[in-house]
């Protein structure tokens, strides 16, 4: 009887996948299909979770079915994340002339990513104060028990360096073993090494400026290339987060998230400051907000609903350039570094309200000394968080280690982490976008008739 479910459940699902590429066929707006997907999924997904209930034999391996479309579409955004970031970095250095005055734009990116995460993680601290978020009164279940050994096992790989070594391992020793992302601070390694052979780029500029131009072609016919790829990985989002979406609520614990709810509800009032913030940036350097919370609109559905700020880092890229009128080689650097450097929502926001948290159950008094040297803590360890989903647990076992914080309890989260994610890297991609932004006004590259304009296509997506 349950395998006559199962089917029934998964016929369903392929009628709704045959919904989409329906919508497709007709060339409905990516931006609409990705939307009306999302909505889709939660409504099946709840539907699913109300009939079975989330301890269904039925559903787990419903589940697992529709977790073939979903989790493929993942590991399809995980394969193409470091050749993007590593051909994004490189073809930035082959845009850029010798005469443009590389250093001061990237130290200006890389100093807004970094002072963006510190106001972000001194959000994250008032905000868990605020709502006095205490993770003694949570109790763990099997699935938190098992992700907290998870957890501790990654943290005895990392607690054994101290912190200006955990800042060492971030160089690439090997970067074709971090091409292979076997290192948690792979995704840094490469930008790190694809910066240093750009820079050797500008250099070889000088010396051979008709060799240098070849080379630099290549680099941007490789870079189309890849792109080429990213838009066959996109094309099928609309699937993949029709059954990512399904899977979140068909399997979510709703006794875990009432339990929790105060935490998810903390987390996104600031994640929503944050963004304001973002908007204060922009209007203190003399652009319109409203005008920025239109154009970015597209990239940042597509991030929060793909869970994958390296996913959106070709939408990031080009929302920048046709958008927002900021060079394509600032656009490409700030997009690229801000995978892996100074993330607002995964690297500041969810750590610092975890270690407050978590702080009272291993009896540490939340004082000021506590709190700036935990900003300093998450400003420093901001470096190297991957963009893909997994960076913040990541981000949040470096923050809990190094302020002898217990690291298992991070989690006590686990049943509401997709919930929480999905509005963080919509937050990281926004800062980046916004890095790049202010960089481009304040050196005075930025086209603002681009930015002002209200004519504009949709983005690449409209020809997939």
């Amino acid at each position: 009887m349950d395998v006559t479910f199962v089917i029934l459940n998964l016929i369903v699902f392929l009628l709704l996948l045959g919904a989409v590429f329906f919508m497709q066929k007709k060339h409905i707006k990516f931006s609409y299909r990705v939307l009306i997907a999302l909505v889709i999924g939660l409504a099946f997904g709840g539907i699913l979770q109300l009939i079975y209930g989330s301890e269904s034999s039925v559903l787990s391996t419903t589940s697992n079915w529709i977790n073939m479309v979903g989790g493929g579409f993942i590991r399809l955004l995980r394969m193409i994340v470091i050749p993007l970031i590593f051909i994004s970095i490189l073809s930035a250095f082959a845009k850029l002339e010798v005469k443009e005055k590389f250093l001061k734009s990237a130290i200006k990116t890389i100093g807004i990513l970094l002072g963006t995460v510190a106001i972000a993680a001194v959000i994250g601290i008032s905000t868990a104060l605020l709502f006095n978020l205490d993770a003694s009164s949570i109790n763990l279940g099997q699935a938190e028990e098992s992700r907290a050994l998870d957890i501790e096992t990654t943290a005895s790989e990392i607690e054994d360096l101290t912190l200006p070594e955990q800042i060492t391992e971030l160089l690439p020793a090997n970067p074709f073993l971090d091409f292979t992302g076997e290192r948690p601070t792979s995704t840094i390694a490469v930008v790190i090494f694809a910066a240093f052979l750009g820079y050797a780029l500008l250099k070889f500029k000088k010396h051979n400026e008709e060799r240098a131009s070849r080379l630099s072609e290549g680099i941007l016919i490789v870079n189309d290339w890849v792109m080429e790829l990213v838009k066959i990985i996109l094309r099928l989002t609309p699937y993949g987060i029709l059954a990512i979406m399904t899977n979140t609520v068909a399997t979510s614990d709703f006794r875990a998230l009432i339990d929790l709810g105060l935490f998810v509800v903390a987390s996104y009032v600031a994640l929503i400051i944050m963004f304001i913030i973002h908007l204060i940036i922009l209007m203190l350097t003399g652009l319109n907000p409203i005008t920025y919370v239109k154009k970015s609109s597209e990239a940042l559905l597509f991030a929060f609903s793909s869970r994958s700020s390296a996913g959106s880092l070709p939408l990031n890229i080009q929302t920048q350039t046709t958008r927002l009128g900021v060079p394509s080689s600032i656009a490409n650097f700030s997009a690229s570094f801000g995978l892996s450097i100074g993330q607002n929502g995964c690297a500041g926001i969810y750590p610092s309200m975890l270690a407050i948290m978590v702080a009272p159950v291993a009896g540490v008094e939340v004082d000021l000394t506590f709190i700036l040297t935990l900003v300093v803590v998450i400003v420093i360890t901001s470096l190297g968080i991957a963009g893909v989903g997994g960076g913040a647990t990541f981000a949040a076992i470096i923050v809990l280690s190094t302020m002898n914080l217990p690291v298992a309890l991070a989690a006590v989260l686990i049943s509401v982490e997709p919930l929480i994610d999905m509005g963080r890297t919509a937050l990281n991609v926004s800062d980046s976008m916004v890095a790049g932004t202010v960089t481009a006004k304040t050196n005075g590259t930025l086209d603002k008739s681009v930015y002002d304009s209200t004519d504009y296509d949709e983005l690449t997506t409209s020809n997939i």
